[in-house]
This record gives structure tokens, C-alpha cells and sequence, in this order.
């Protein structure tokens, strides 16, 4: 391109005098189209990242046609009644819907920094009905009518910021990093409500297995409780084995009882995450539990990707150094050029005709001389508040880190627990089969029976208790691993 023939050259030069002027012109140009930037080169901050998780021998490692990575995490559990319920989550959760807005937010702040790097276009029209006296009071009241004046005016106007040091190309930086941030805010809040809604679904299925225990204990105490009333009436056994069998029996009511309200809880807790008032909402019993996943464990390096609490501290990071940028800025003087052009005249009849119009054009420099240290501090300002995202994002990892410990940790500890608690139960089944035997042949009393039974019961309710531990932690680590979220495919859209 020719540069001494461009529009902008040729406004500069014939609104500027002399030759010195002139080569002001055209370096301004020049400025314009090389304009920089002033915010320090973006790196990721430095980590020190393990190879592996300590905890993670034994687990399968993360693969690309897993069902985690496809998004649906929830589908793991197979349970076609806790897919349904995250799906109307996606659509209805007041704490999701609130994040969205505040995605947005974000989203047209971003369109709204973008467009401060056009032109702005502006229309007028106005009319002004003016009058002026003729010094004297006597003279102002006889000619008032003749002083009175009409102006009709109309203009269009062009004004335009130059980008010189790279401010509003910063701004935009910033804004569309906040927005990024913002969107993996979303992401994150997303999925530790859907975490809430599969943890509360879990253990309310395991509370119903626990309900279908008890009751089938109650009608086997309460068969237990007859007969033993019938052998006390025949004088075969005494008023203890009564009193026994009836506290054994009134013990397990109430327990049974007490999961009326601990399903209620989790309940409502599911109708709220939903946007449902508890009253309107109600979940059938299930006979079965979801089993187990098997939970691919990725790369403590593809956790960087995968966590959205991650990248979203990552994405503040990189708008708080462009925002150094806008800072450094400031100490730069400000571009602007204006072209206006309209019609004036006195006559409405005649307004818009060629002797009313009128124009101008111009270039606007300005900049500040002092300010006593102002942009000094700013600069100060926004430098520390880029060290204090680069910490919190160090924070982040290492808590994402730790997470996945614990839960790796804890699944394996429930693991071989579970083992040894079926063993129990085993054994408990077993010994309670011997001495209903023994009690019938008329070997024991029934105070033998009660004791095996109370123990059996116990390593029942023990069994389901760890069963509902292990879910609940396996929903936490593939909530600490990320879910099916991923920053490099999310951040591609």
C-alpha cells in the first residue's frame, strides 16, 4: 500500500502546517499502523507437576473412548432415573441459571470492549429558540418580538480512538479472558451441582435398601416376638425372652422409623437442586442400587485440562497481565480523530440546502503531564493483583491435586474394608443359621437367639453404610478429576 496516499495522510497534512508538522503527521500514521502493545509476554505459570498420583497404582489410566470423557458423566452409574434427573437439572438449577447470566454478563461486556475499536457514527437534530435585549428595559419590552431567533441544526459526526499503545486491543484481552474465566465458572458450578444431585440420588437408593432390610428384620421380630409370647404363655420360656424379643422388635421400628426423615432430607434436598419446591416433588422407591463404576484416573498433567475450577484460575491469570498492559498505557497519550458535517440555518423552509452546511475535521492528542504518582500506583496495582491470580491458581492445582488423593485414597481403603465387612456379614449370616438351628432343637434359649441376631443386623446395616460411603467417594472423584469437562475442547467451541 501506498501510505502517502491514504486518507488519513492526506487529513493530516491539510489540517497541519509546515514541514515539521507534517512529518508529525505521518508519524502518527505510522504509530497507527504498527501500534504495540505494553502487556508483558502471556506465559502459564510455572508447576511443579508429579508424574503420577501417589494413590493411583491399581487404577486404570484415562482413555480417550471412556465414558467420562464423553460428557455424561452421571451414565457411569447406568441408572436411567438418575439420568433424567441430571438432565432436568441442566434445565431448571436456580444456582446454574444464575451463573449462566453472569456468563453473559461477561459475553457482552467482551462485544461491548470489542466494538471500542471502530468508529463511532453519531446523528443530531435540534431546534433552539433564542432571544437577546437591547440594554434598556424601555427598548427590551418593544423590540422583544423582533429579538426572538430560531435555529434548526442538524449534524453527523465520525469519531474514532486510536489504538496507539494497545489499550482497548488489552481491554479486549482482559474481557475476553474474564469471559473464558467465566464461562469455566459455569462449568464448575454446573458440575458440582450435578455432583450434589447424583451424591443425594446414591444415598437416598441405599436408604431405600436399608428400609426394605428393616422391614423385613420387623416382620421376622415380630414373628419372633408371637412365638416367643406363645412359648412364655405354654410355660416353656419366662417373662425375660419376652421383654427381650419386644425391645429387639420396638429398637428396630424405631430405626425404621428414623430413615423416614433422613430420605426426606435427601429428598427435598434432590427437589431443590431441580427448582422445584420439596411439596411438588416425590421419588419412588427403587429396589436396586446403582453399582460401582469402574473410574479411569487421567494424568495429574491432563488434570490441568480437565478441572474447570483450573482453568478458570488460569484464565484470570491471563486477564490480570492484560490488564498490566492497559495500566502501562495510560502513560501514553490518547489518538482520537473526529469528522463532523450537518446544516444550520434560521429557516426551517430552507434548512437543508448547500449555503446552511458546514464541517469539520481534526486529529485530538492528549496525554497526562502529572498526577502525582496516580498511574505509577495503578500500574503497582495491577501487577500485584497478576502475582495474586498467579497463586491462587497455583492454590487451585494443588487442591485439584489433593482431591484426587484423598478420594483415590479413600476408595481404596473402602475397597479392602469392604472385603473384610463382607466377611463379617458372612460369617454373621452363618452363625445366626447354627443358632436358629440349635433354638429350635431346643439346645439354647432364645436370649442366644437375640444376641446372634442384633450382631447379624448390625453387619447388614455396616455392609450397606460402606456400600453408600464408596458411592458417594467415587461421585467425588470424578467430580475432582473434572467430570466430562474439558478446557482445550470447551474453550475450541
Amino acid at each position: 500500500m501506498n501510505f502517502a496516499q491514504t486518507p488519513l495522510h492526506r487529513t493530516l497534512q491539510s489540517l497541519t502546517l509546515g514541514r515539521g508538522s507534517r512529518l508529525l503527521g505521518a508519524g502518527l500514521c505510522v504509530a497507527l499502523l504498527s501500534a504495540c502493545t505494553l502487556s508483558p509476554d502471556y506465559h502459564r505459570p510455572e508447576l511443579s507437576t508429579p508424574a503420577q498420583y501417589k494413590q493411583a497404582e491399581g487404577w486404570s489410566q484415562a482413555k480417550p473412548s471412556d465414558a467420562i470423557a464423553r460428557g455424561a458423566w452421571w451414565e457411569v452409574y447406568g441408572d436411567a432415573g438418575l439420568n433424567a434427573l441430571v438432565e432436568e437439572l441442566n434445565r431448571s438449577n436456580q444456582t446454574v441459571a444464575q451463573s449462566e447470566a453472569q456468563y453473559r454478563q461477561a459475553q457482552a461486556l467482551v462485544r461491548s470492549s470489542r466494538a471500542a475499536l471502530f468508529p463511532s457514527l453519531d446523528l443530531s437534530a435540534s431546534k433552539n429558540r433564542s432571544a437577546q435585549g437591547t440594554g434598556s428595559s424601555s427598548s427590551s419590552l418593544s423590540n422583544n418580538s423582533s429579538g426572538i431567533r430560531n435555529t434548526y441544526n442538524t449534524q453527523l459526526g465520525v469519531s474514532w480512538e486510536i489504538d496507539l499503545w494497545g489499550k482497548l486491543r488489552e481491554t479486549l484481552n482482559a474481557n475476553e479472558a474474564s469471559a473464558e474465566a467465566s464461562f469455566a465458572d459455569l462449568a464448575s458450578i454446573r458440575l458440582s451441582q450435578q455432583s450434589e444431585l447424583v451424591q443425594n440420588y446414591l444415598q437416598l437408593r441405599v436408604i431405600d435398601e436399608q428400609k426394605r432390610l428393616l422391614e423385613a428384620t420387623v416382620a421376622t421380630y415380630e414373628r419372633s416376638l408371637r412365638m416367643t409370647e406363645n412359648q412364655y404363655r405354654a410355660g416353656v420360656s419366662g417373662p425375660d425372652a419376652v421383654a427381650q424379643a419386644r425391645t429387639q422388635l420396638k429398637s428396630t421400628q424405631a430405626d425404621l422409623i428414623d430413615l423416614i426423615w433422613q430420605r426426606a432430607q435427601f429428598e427435598n434436598a434432590i427437589a431443590v437442586l431441580l427448582g422445584k419446591a420439596p411439596a411438588n416433588f416425590a421419588l419412588a422407591d427403587s429396589k436396586s442400587i446403582p453399582a460401582l463404576p469402574d473410574i479411569p484416573v487421567t494424568l495429574p498433567s491432563q488434570l490441568l485440562e480437565r478441572r474447570p475450577d483450573i482453568a478458570s484460575a488460569e484464565r484470570n491469570v491471563m486477564a490480570a497481565n492484560a490488564n498490566i498492559g492497559v495500566s502501562r498505557a495510560a502513560y501514553f497519550p490518547d489518538l482520537s480523530l473526529s469528522l463532523s458535517g450537518g446544516y444550520s440555518s434560521s429557516s426551517f423552509s430552507n434548512w437543508i440546502e448547500l449555503p446552511n452546511r458546514y464541517w469539520s475535521v481534526g486529529p485530538s492528542l492528549a496525554m497526562t503531564l502529572f498526577d502525582a504518582g496516580k498511574r505509577s500506583a495503578e500500574v503497582d496495582r495491577t501487577v500485584a493483583v497478576y502475582d495474586q491470580t498467579v497463586a491462587q491458581y497455583r492454590q487451585t492445582v494443588l487442591d485439584g491435586f489433593k482431591e484426587v488423593e484423598n478420594y483415590l485414597v479413600q476408595l481404596k481403603v473402602y475397597g479392602d474394608e469392604a472385603v473384610v465387612r463382607q466377611e463379617a456379614l458372612d460369617a454373621a449370616r452363618e452363625s445366626l443359621r447354627l443358632t436358629e438351628n440349635q433354638y429350635r432343637a431346643g439346645l439354647i434359649g432364645y436370649l442366644d437367639v437375640v444376641n446372634v441376631q442384633t450382631t447379624a443386623l448390625s453387619n447388614e446395616r455396616s455392609v450397606l453404610n460402606l456400600l453408600q460411603g464408596r458411592l458417594v467417594a467415587s461421585v467425588q472423584l470424578i467430580a475432582a478429576l473434572g467430570g466430562g469437562w474439558d478446557a482445550e475442547q470447551a474453550f475450541a467451541e
